[in-house]
């Protein structure tokens, strides 16, 4: 049977979009959607005395790139606006540069905004019920990726940012627009930088937001070419603001994801010896081949093994980074004798990188503090230059080739932002933090087009860089430096799943243990599934016998009859809470196929024992087949009855989790 999709792009979404393009990003339109200062001009005048280009190429069947270039003849200034259309979604995204093309330094450009736009929600003179969706980064704290809503009245305002130049380190650059009417406008930044935006409701109802990097003042030289953050809208119309997360969600994993053998990450297990350890210092070749063998004598299927922090020479303690080499004392074939082992038990391998921080007495400090921001006591390693640039895209590329590398990590546990703003000029100001972001995404690029089918996993102390231009590349493999403990994790799960599809973290199967290895022989249900995500890296000491393996096997199996469900479209079934005593739950659905699943968290201080959630997203004329895990029988409801009466969860165990997976049937 066919099923109906409802989240399928409109036509009138489709319609909105490309008038918004051509009355926005046309050849005549009459106000820009961004805007800056030069010299003593706004970008308006600016534009009046120019001359315009413009020009469109089809990239493929459902994108089609459009490119304005304004170039100023006195100063040789040029502006260059790349957009792309979306055809096949109500998305519209574009990127400026800025060159100069003369042979003297330009005036000062500065207040440069991506984005500058007025939204109108035909609220009548009455912004009450204009709402504002945002959500926190993914700091080290069980709130991260919380949601909040801010209702923005006539005459309120509202600012974002990264913090310490990490993109996701305090908010996420990820924005909805709820107005009135069902209607609204998804907004993001994709900038891996400081990045801030504002937000202003006026009197007569209309929305102003600005965004961009949050500090540009600088001359360019000639022939110097910068870049500003990517920015990405989606409007959304006759849907409710959850539904265009879905819209979303799906853009994302059609044209905004990393996509290795053309396509999406699988959902995947992971194993290491980091969590056991404490530092991977203590790894040598015997003991990593050890925990593969364990792995497989419980049968505990590893589709990767995790080498994280601390495999080159580091004088005993990880965070000395910069010799990028691997220590031979403990691993005398190296790291390939491992990705070898680990090959041929159809295991592939993943390696903890973190280039960009410099610690003193490293080899980089040594032997090229000119290359470092911070100089010979360390620092951060300067990627707008373009020597450090190319020694590290040829050194890394010889590791991943060298040792088997299948899967590239890499890490960033610092704040570059104070080195970035130190090193510039009162006139430069922003230029040495726009050439190290473009220098990182270009280093990125290079690493996959020399290894085109590997995926990255990004790391920031967790989840402090997730902005949309990364996670073009990568995937958060652990999404926050806060792990294990499951009230946190369900909210992190809640929150994360608005705007990205695929994530991982930590999994434990015992909510009390000591991860460090003491005490984890217990098996419980709701620890294992409130850490359970599209890709899990298993906590467990596997040295220990007495864990109950049959126990957590039947758990693995179980996700696995599931995880391919985290693709489909998201819905919160309870509102958001940090809070002991209440239950929370969610939805994945997929209507092509008529099947998903639902996963229930009963608290530990919970006093209700039965909790009814109403579904979304089923075709009403059908029937449905639900199972729960580790409860006989089925039962059959219509579409209808889920979505107006609800589905009834009983949990008598305190605390409790329950997964339904549905399928419709003739």
């Amino acid at each position: 049977m066919s099923v109906e999709n409802p989240i399928k792009p409109t036509a009138e979404e489709m319609t909105t979009t490309e008038e918004w393009i051509t009355s926005n990003l046309g050849r005549e339109a009459s106000v820009l959607p961004f805007s800056f200062k030069y010299g003593d001009r706004t970008s308006a005048d600016f534009f009046e005395d120019c001359e315009i280009e413009d020009s469109a190429e089809k990239l493929d069947e459902c994108r089609t790139r459009r490119t304005l270039t304004y170039t100023d003849s006195r100063t040789g200034l040029q502006v260059q606006c790349v957009a792309i259309e979306y055809s096949d979604f109500p998305v519209v995204e574009w990127t400026l540069y800025f060159k100069n093309t003369g042979t003297s330094d330009t005036p000062i450009l500065s207040d440069i905004r991506a984005l500058e736009i007025d939204l109108d929600f035909e609220a009548e003179g009455n912004a009450d019920d204009v709402v504002l969706h945002h959500f926190a980064g993914g700091f080290a704290e069980a709130s991260a990726y919380q949601p909040f809503q801010t209702v923005m009245g006539p005459g309120t305002s509202k600012r974002f940012s990264g913090a310490g130049g990490r993109p996701t380190n305090s908010d996420m650059s990820y924005f909805n627009i709820e107005g009135r009417k069902n209607e609204g406008v998804i907004l993001v930044v994709g900038w891996p930088g400081q990045w801030s935006a504002d937000f202003g409701c006026n009197s007569d109802g209309t929305m102003h937001v600005t965004a961009g990097q949050e500090l540009t003042h600088f001359t360019l030289h000639p022939q110097e070419e910068v870049r500003t953050p990517l920015m990405a809208l989606l409007f959304w119309k006759d849907r409710d603001w959850i539904d265009s997360q879905n819209v979303w969600r799906r853009w994302m994993m059609e044209h905004s994801m990393p996509k290795p053998y053309g396509k999406l990450p699988e959902p995947r297990v992971l194993g290491s010896s980091y969590r056991v350890y404490g530092e991977m210092v203590n790894a040598t070749e015997e003991n990593q081949i050890m925990f593969i063998n364990r792995y497989i004598e419980e049968n505990i299927k590893l589709e990767y093994w995790w080498m994280d922090a601390g495999w080159y020479p580091c004088d005993g303690g990880w965070g000395n980074v910069g010799t990028w080499e691997v220590d031979t004392n403990r691993f005398p074939r190296g790291l390939r004798a491992i990705s070898d082992y680990a090959h041929t038990k159809d295991i592939k391998t993943m390696v903890w990188f973190e280039p960009e921080r410099v610690s003193a007495n490293s080899w980089l400090a040594d032997n090229h503090p000119e290359w470092v921001l911070g100089g010979a006591e360390g620092g951060l390693l300067n990627l707008g230059n373009p020597d450090a640039w190319n020694w590290l895209t040829n050194h890394v590329d010889e590791l991943l080739t060298q040792q088997g590398i299948d899967v590239y990590r890499q890490d960033f546990n610092m704040d570059p932002l104070d080195y970035w703003r130190g090193n510039d000029a009162d006139d430069r100001q922003g230029i040495t933090e726009i050439k190290h972001v473009t220098g990182y995404l270009a280093y990125w690029d290079e690493l996959i087009r020399r290894h085109p089918n590997m995926l990255i996993d990004t790391c920031a102390s967790g989840g402090r860089r997730n902005d949309l231009e990364t996670l073009r590349r990568a995937v958060p493999l652990w999404r926050t430096d806060y792990q294990y403990e499951p009230v946190g994790e369900q909210c992190q799960t809640y929150g994360i799943s608005f705007w990205i599809p695929y994530h991982g973290g930590g999994n434990v199967a015992d909510a009390s243990a000591d991860y460090g290895g003491e005490g984890y022989t217990a098996v419980e249900s709701y620890a294992f599934w409130s850490t359970c995500y599209p890709s899990i890296n298993s906590a467990i000491d596997i040295r220990v016998k007495d864990i109950d393996y049959e126990g957590l096997r039947k758990l693995h199996r179980q996700r696995r009859e599931m995880v391919d469900h985290y693709y489909g479209d998201f819905y919160p079934l309870t509102d958001y809470s940090l809070e002991t005593d209440a239950w929370i739950a969610w939805q994945f659905n997929l209507p092509e196929s008529g099947e998903g699943m639902v996963q229930v968290f009963r608290r530990p201080e919970s006093g209700t024992d039965t909790c009814i959630f109403t579904l979304h997203g089923l075709t009403p004329e059908s029937n449905y087949r639900l199972s729960t895990f580790d409860r006989d029988g089925e039962i059959i409801i219509s579409g209808a009855k889920l979505m107006e009466s609800g589905l009834e969860i009983s949990i008598t165990d305190r605390p409790g989790a329950v997964v339904t997976s549905y399928k419709e049937v003739d």
